[in-house]
């Protein structure tokens, strides 16, 4: 099958990748201690969804679970639509492994209904200094990266996305290639 994709020219989805998001829950206690970073206490996921019956079904399905979920850990739950058409889900609770535990759960019904390559991304604000700093999970690469805005220009801060990928290597699985770290700029996390 592959061969007859490549000779035709069809490209397969990527499969998602969803288990490294539990790294982020046991990294945040360095991400405090050793990088000053606070979470937040909001998180989002980021997923493009279908002209389908069956995707419908499947959002209506995630509502409910997410309500249930919801009502159990005190997580907050929105979702919304971006300018670029794709679904956040974003999610509040202090509690930050109710955090991680949730985004999970989304991303996992997502794969387990067929619709893992719809999954874009996750994302974990964190407070520095009165600034945000994000950790960005790419479902497609199955990696964290950070994203520091700088400004309301549209700047990063590669400096210190830089410090963070050295500092945090060790313990989240952080993209190598820093040409896949991708801006997140007007997110709604």
């Amino acid at each position: 099958m592959k061969f007859l994709d490549a000779l035709l020219g069809r490209a397969r989805p990527v499969k998602s990748r969803t288990d490294a998001i539990f790294a982020m829950a046991t990294a945040q206690v360095t991400m405090s201690e050793r990088l000053g970073l606070t979470p937040a206490g909001r998180a989002g996921i980021c997923f493009k969804p279908v002209a389908s019956s069956y995707f419908q079904e499947l959002e209506r399905e995630l509502e409910q679970i997410l309500a249930m979920s919801g009502r159990e850990t005190a997580t907050i739950v929105e979702s919304r639509q971006d300018t670029y058409g794709y679904r956040w889900v974003t999610l509040s609770d202090r509690d930050f492994e109710d955090l991680v535990n949730t985004v999970y759960l989304v991303s996992q019904e997502l794969h387990e209904h067929g619709f893992g390559p719809q999954l874009l991304a996750a994302l974990f604000p964190f407070s520095l200094d009165g600034n945000t700093v994000y950790w960005v999970y790419s479902y497609k690469r199955g990696t964290f990266y950070p994203f520091v805005p700088k400004g309301v220009s549209k700047q990063r801060d590669n400096a210190l996305e830089l410090r963070f990928q050295a500092i945090i290597g060790r313990e989240l699985p952080v993209e190598s290639k820093q040409e896949q770290w991708f801006p997140l700029w007007d997110a709604p996390v």
